[in-house]
């Protein structure tokens, strides 16, 4: 009898840690952020200034447990032609998985859309904190969706790769 109830109590106590931590990484740590209206949605200009675009419909969600936790979707009425001639262009970008429950953003749809050549990645803000560059993708349809990419720093930063002269001072790092 002993040996049945044990078996079942860590049966139940697997559940719970189970169920706990998938609620912990699905659900917990992400907050709403809410828009202020003027710097939500920013690219950075050629000329290496950065400025707002016109954005609307605003939904976006982050985390404090990771600098990459953070997704945005908007629309805006900047076209495809305007960002690529006016802003800087983001290589490598690869959407995020944001929850399911974040049904706006969807990692493999706007991929393919880059694929396809329909969006663009733009640099909102490089190294908005060590090793995180802010991107914001904008489609030809007049959608738009902004995720934190690690840059090459940031890479060598978390493999225990030397830094080199390249990468910007790291905060509180000697």
């Amino acid at each position: 009898m002993t040996g049945k109830f044990l078996a079942i109590l860590l049966l139940l106590s697997a559940l719970v840690g189970g169920v706990a931590m998938y609620y912990l990484q699905v659900y917990a740590y992400y907050e709403e952020v809410v828009p202020t209206g003027t710097d939500d949605v920013m690219l950075t200009a050629l000329d290496g200034t950065r400025a707002p675009i016109p954005f609307a419909n605003f939904q976006g969600i982050d985390a404090e447990s990771s600098p990459i936790r953070y997704r945005v979707c908007f629309d805006t009425t900047l076209t495809l032609d305007e960002a690529t001639a006016r802003y800087e262009p983001y290589d490598n970008a690869a959407p995020r998985v944001a929850p399911g429950w974040f049904d706006c953003f969807d990692a493999e749809a706007i991929a393919a859309e880059m694929d396809a050549g329909t969006a663009k990645v733009f640099v909102d803000q490089r190294n908005r904190e060590f090793g995180i560059d802010r991107v914001v993708a904008i489609t030809e349809d007049g959608r738009g969706y902004v995720w934190h990419e690690i840059n090459e720093c940031g890479d060598k930063a978390y493999d225990g790769s030397p830094l080199g002269d390249e990468c910007p001072p790291r905060d509180g790092v000697n």
